[in-house]
Formats: structure tokens, sequence, C-alpha cells
């Protein structure tokens, strides 16, 4: 039988004991389970930047794998702890909207509200639902509880509406920077889809406008790059990206996240 996967998003870092401890805890109800690290280095309380890491992730697990996500800014509130599941997977998370990219993606999600506090380790502190709420209710879904006996389904959870490229008119398309990585490349939320005149056997000329900057050169990879030069690529995550080759493309045009793009058509 394959073993459990439970994998872990949180913007807890590392130099604090806080992952640890919730890594105790799963092993603790679950010695058998596989623990994957996604991510810890989100900023913050930034649910929108774990929503986006998560929705880059999730797919390329196997099926059943549980994705616990930790970016929790109203803990000790009224906001809900939450199980989403559809065909492949299950997501215990906060009822904050770090599940919007997941909801946008996946048409037929079950979200249900985690009520049964016999599943949580007690005493539940107010400052540390990850350890006390989340964690368990995870590790008791890995060891086979099925969804149905932590709550019951409900339809008003949270979730954002996502910004999405704007079509002004035939030449110009608008988006924005969703996310700088640790490289310093530009996320944006452009798809091919929305520019589809750049990609195929005879692409448009083009210019991207950001900030003070023109960008003209759309590469196949990284390393095509001059020195210094900022290009366009299509990233791995099937979103267009603004990089310089072994440099920082924030740091080079001195924008970040929130950014506004202009993609010009000739």
């Amino acid at each position: 039988m394959a073993r459990s996967i439970i994998t872990l998003t949180t913007d807890f870092g590392v130099a604090d004991p806080y992952l640890g401890i919730m890594k105790g805890v799963i092993l603790s109800i679950h010695p058998d389970v596989d623990l994957v690290d996604i991510t810890h280095d989100i900023r913050a309380c930034d649910v929108m930047e774990a929503s986006y890491q998560l929705s880059q992730a999730y797919r390329y697990f196997p099926p059943r794998t549980i994705h616990l996500v930790v970016v929790d800014p109203g803990v000790g509130t009224d906001r809900r702890p939450i199980i989403a599941s559809e065909d492949k997977y299950f997501f215990v998370a906060p009822d904050n909207g770090v599940l919007s990219m997941v909801f946008s993606r996946e048409e037929n999600i079950t979200v249900r509200h985690i009520t049964s506090e016999h599943y949580f380790l007690e005493p539940v502190s107010q400052l540390f639902h990850g350890r006390d709420v989340f964690a368990p209710i995870a590790a008791w879904l890995a060891r086979g509880v099925e969804s149905a006996k932590f709550g019951e389904i409900i339809t008003d959870y949270v979730r954002y509406q996502l910004p999405v490229p704007k079509r002004v008119n035939e030449h110009l398309q608008k988006g924005i920077v969703v996310r700088v990585d640790r490289f310093g490349s530009l996320m944006t939320n452009l798809t091919p889809h929305d520019v589809p005149e750049i990609f195929g056997g005879a692409p448009r000329p083009f210019k991207i406008v950001i900030g003070q900057t023109e960008i003209t050169e759309l590469r196949q990879v990284y390393a095509e790059g001059e020195k210094d030069e900022v290009f366009a690529i299509l990233g791995s995550s099937g979103y267009i990206e603004i990089a310089v080759n072994r440099g920082s493309a924030s740091k080079a045009l001195g924008v970040g996240k929130g950014t506004e793009i202009g993609f010009v058509l000739a």
C-alpha cells in the first residue's frame, strides 16, 4: 500500500521551532507518513503568495496527497479551519482565502468546516493552531479518517477574486506582477493564451512596458539573455516572466509585486 504524503506550506521560516513542532505532532499521530516541504519562505501573513505557491506545486504529487497550509494572520479569531477535497487531493488550511487559486482551478471541490474538536491537540492554544488544529487534522486524515467525520460541508468559504489580465484593445493587454522569486524574476499573471500573437511560427513584434522600461525580447531559456539584458520568458509555471540572466529583474527595474505591466503588440 502506498505511503501517505503530507506537504507543508507555511510562513514560519526555519529559524524558529514552529515547523519542527508541527512535524512532531504529525509523526506522533502517524509515524509512517512522508512529510514534504513545499516552502516555508512565504512572506509573513501573505495569504495570496501562499495561494500562488501552492497552486504551482500541488498537482505534481501522487493522488491522495494531503496539502497542509498554515499562513494564518487570523489565528485565534473566528476564522474557520477547513478541509477541501477534490478527486485527487486534500487541503487542510484556515478559511482565509489561502486556497483561492486551488478553488479557481478545481471545478469539483468540497469544503468542510472542521468542527470535530476531539481530533485536536489539547489544550488548543489561541496562537498556534498549526500545532494544535491543522497538524493533527492532517495526520488523522492521512491515517484514513474520512473527511466527512471532521465537519459539515460549507459553501460560504473565503475565496478571493484573483487579478486577471485585461485586454484594453487589439494592441494592448494589461497584467501585473504577482510574485518576485528568490532569483529576482518577476512572475506575471499573463499566459500564452492572453497574448497568442507572440507565440507560434510567426510572432508579432511586441514590447512590454514595466516601470520606466520597455522589453522587446522573448527568450527560450535564461542563458540566452545577454549580460544585464532584461527579457521576457515563458516560465515553467506556464506564466510569462521578466528575467535577467544571472541577475535580478526586480533590482534592475526597481519594481516588485503588484507592478502593472503593459503588453503592447505592433
